[in-house]
């Protein structure tokens, strides 16, 4: 399905970071769409309880406004680590990472809390994104999106988006563990708070993550989805919600 011209005027965040000119990306927030609360307005997702042809708007409005070359490829996303690549015809797939070589072809994740993390080839060969909550990060979803991109470290770029923030994100004993258990210095991303309980820095878990691999031109990380509500779906906030997209792609 082509994606016509554009029909309403949507509001989007475009990564500062210094990709090269074939690469195209792009965060879509929550206004401009037609959805009703408590998705309102641009959510994404199909899988959340909002009606089906609200969902398709906001999809259609979206490639309209970013001129997308084709409709971005929805994946069922799991938390885990599994990437798929755009290639040929791809089906309908679950993964929570995805990655391409072929200009025209637009890989997408859907977020609201959990960190989508852009990746571009420094010479606009590739480009990836994946869907890096603390669970896919502790089970290494960026390692598997850097392996499948089999390019140097030193030759990607990467942006982290809008995700929940260290101030709002308290999570048990359990999910320290996940990270300390594979990296002790993973420590220094955990507060201990007057609960007994941690605050977690995502951000800083994926920087950590990403120096390790030997990705070390990182970008973004500035938004807090939780404490921006016009902006930004944020799950731990509100229960149920819409979902916001993270997508890249290259130029055709």
């Amino acid at each position: 399905m082509s994606c016509g011209p554009p029909t309403a005027t949507i509001a989007v965040l475009t990564p500062d970071w210094p990709a090269p000119a074939a690469v195209h990306a792009a965060f879509t927030l929550r206004t401009g769409g037609v959805s009703a609360p408590p998705f309102d307005s641009l959510n994404v997702a199909v899988h959340v309880g909002d009606a089906a042809a609200a969902v398709t708007e906001n999809r259609q409005r979206i490639c309209a406004q970013l001129r997308l070359p084709a409709q971005p490829s929805w994946m069922e996303q799991v938390h885990g680590t599994d990437v798929l690549e755009l290639a040929g015809k791809t089906p309908h797939a679950t993964a929570d990472a995805v990655f391409t070589r072929r200009p025209g072809r637009v890989c997408v994740v859907q977020v609201a809390d959990c960190l989508p993390v852009l990746f571009a080839a420094g010479d606009g060969s590739a480009v990836a994104v994946a869907h890096a909550g603390w669970r896919g990060l502790a089970a290494g979803v960026l390692e598997a999106t850097v392996a499948r991109l089999a390019l140097q470290p030193r030759e990607l770029i990467a942006w982290l988006g809008p995700a929940i923030g260290p101030g709002h994100f308290e999570v048990g004993p359990e999910v320290r563990a996940a990270f300390t258990a594979h990296d002790a210095g993973a420590a220094a991303a955990f507060a201990s708070n007057a609960r007994g309980r941690w605050q977690c820095d995502l951000a800083a878990l994926a920087r950590r993550r990403l120096a390790t691999l030997g990705v070390t031109a990182v970008f973004g990380a500035s938004w807090c989805t939780y404490a921006d509500r016009t902006s930004f779906y944020s799950y731990r906030r509100d229960g149920p919600c819409g979902r916001m997209a993270a997508l890249i792609w290259l130029a055709p």
